[in-house]
């Protein structure tokens, strides 16, 4: 099937998955709100049951089901032209499917969290689809305009899942400070858009990158419009200096919201970062590869030295998060195929084992805010042996350990890297990675080698079958990835080739 996106009614087809998704975020949200599920959180915390709240997530988790599959039939669909707003590329596509897993996971370890912590349902999931619509939203623009729309559609549905839980000050505290800070960002962003504009006379990638290999942009504002462009980017990837507002936000936002926002704000955010800067910037590459390669060695330095000292796990997988920043901006300083494919590999590998920490994370903390400290985990594996062993794999592979996703996702980025002889950032990644091993492998520690300081410690560990679906999906996956990696890693790079059609590709100079 061929679609010409000149013709306006082909742009549905085009983002049938984000309508689905939209049109299942609003089913919800009136659902949630109807007679039948209007109370239905205001039943004893203590029922195991919460029915209600389960229908209104297996109807979210319906909707994402869905949109995967037409997400799928959009690999039969053929693009007519390529200089639409909206791309019907394999890197997207690709893309969506890192969206829709994260979705679905954030939505199968939620069920006993809302449940329990008596949240809108209704609201809670609407949110979390509409999020997901707008980092899909973001991975499919070819105009910058498209992108900050998809960027403001994902970040207001986020500002709001941070602050949810009314009853939790610290919860108010994160929503704010986020709200505050990412507003300050979107005007960098905003800026070098309209730099952007005024140096190539347009905001469409192809028309950028057409412009600027042919010598035609003006070089003083283009500078100017990609260094703002890199600081709003910076702030959504959590790069250093621009992390701020991670710790406090992961820390203060529930704990399911968290893990959302840790694998699909990061996701989008380099995934439009990719597109923007190796497809209409790519012919200034030596303007921006400085700054990219500075923030890639502050991030991934700055943010395992400060993890190492943390006592909270939730701020401790922040700063855990911001430091696998730094190793994705190590696959855009590069600039190659190699490390293109290789950040889509790990983006996918980070959203399994970082979900699934989280998801540990919760069943300790009592399906509450709870219990956070590091401590908490005395002699967890020996009174939760199952739970143990997946957490293991979780923060095996977050620091890199052989025969796991993460593992071979670093091996991945390393090859990139040396393609573009970037090898003091590949010095650096190792001596991270070797650092970060510390901080990961303390929690596992204390997990196997210690006993419960008191009698009954982790009696009250609750992993409903959502949940416990979920963990195995992603230890299943961390596992087969780390194994048997090929068919993952050329998925990756079949989807990487689509980014040529934008117009001058990727050429990985070297620095």
């Amino acid at each position: 099937m061929e679609l010409d996106f000149s013709r306006q009614l082909h742009f549905f087809w085009a983002l049938l998955p984000e309508i689905i998704l939209c049109t299942f975020g609003m089913v919800v949200l009136v659902a949630g709100v109807s007679g039948k599920y209007k109370d239905a959180d205001k039943a004893p915390s203590g029922d195991p049951s919460f029915g209600t709240t389960a229908d209104l997530g297996w109807l979210s988790l319906i909707g994402v089901l869905i949109a995967a599959g037409a997400n799928g039939w959009l690999y039969g669909v053929k693009e007519v032209g390529q200089d639409s707003m909206i791309a019907l590329d394999h890197f997207r596509l690709f893309a969506n499917w890192i969206f829709l897993l994260a979705a679905a996971l954030t939505i199968l370890i939620s069920f006993a969290y809302v449940y329990r912590q008596r949240l809108q349902a209704g609201e809670f999931f609407a949110l979390i689809l509409f999020a997901t619509a707008g980092a899909m939203f973001m991975a499919g623009a070819r105009d910058l305009i498209v992108i900050f729309l998809g960027l403001e559609v994902m970040s207001i549905a986020v500002y709001a899942l941070t602050a949810f839980n009314r009853r939790d000050r610290k919860s108010a505290e994160a929503g704010l400070k986020y709200f505050l800070l990412g507003a300050f960002a979107t005007g960098f962003f905003l800026y070098g858009i309209a730099l952007t504009y005024g140096a190539t006379g347009s905001t469409n990638v192809a028309v950028i990158a057409t412009s600027v290999s042919s010598g035609a942009a003006t070089a003083g504002l283009l500078t100017i419009a990609i260094a703002l462009l890199v600081i709003g980017f910076s702030f959504k990837v959590s790069a250093v200096p621009f992390h701020m507002w991670t710790p406090d936000v992961y820390e203060g936002a529930p704990a399911p919201v968290t893990a959302f926002m840790s694998a699909t704000v990061k996701a989008a955010a380099f995934i439009a970062f990719a597109r923007v800067f190796l497809v209409a910037f790519n012919d200034s590459y030596t303007t921006w590869f400085p700054i990219l390669w500075w923030l890639a060695a502050i991030t991934m330095v700055s943010a395992n030295l400060i993890a190492l000292v943390q006592t909270n796990v939730k701020r401790m997988l922040a700063y855990s998060s911001i430091a696998h920043g730094g190793y994705l901006l190590l696959a855009l300083t590069a600039a190659n195929p190699t490390a293109t494919a290789g950040m889509l590999f790990y983006l996918l590998v980070y959203t399994l084992m970082n979900i699934g920490a989280f998801a540990i994370v919760i069943s300790v903390a009592h399906q509450a805010e709870e219990r956070q400290y590091i401590d908490d985990y005395t002699g967890f594996g020996w009174t939760n042996p199952a739970l143990g062993v997946f957490l293991t794999i979780f923060l095996l592979s977050l620091a890199g350990f052989p025969g796991t996703g993460g593992f071979m996702g670093k091996i991945y980025l390393l090859q990139g890297a040396a393609e573009s002889e970037l090898w003091w950032l590949m010095v650096i990644l190792v001596l991270t990675t070797v650092a970060s091993y510390w901080y990961y492998l303390r929690v596992a520690w204390l997990m196997w080698m210690k006993n419960p300081t008191s009698d009954g410690q982790h009696d009250l560990v609750i992993t409903p079958f959502p949940m416990r679906l979920a963990l195995v999906v992603c230890v299943g996956l961390i596992v087969y990835t780390g194994i048997f990696p090929g068919a993952a890693l050329e998925f990756a790079r079949a989807s990487v080739q689509g980014l040529g059609a934008f117009g001058g590709g990727i050429v990985g100079l070297a620095p």
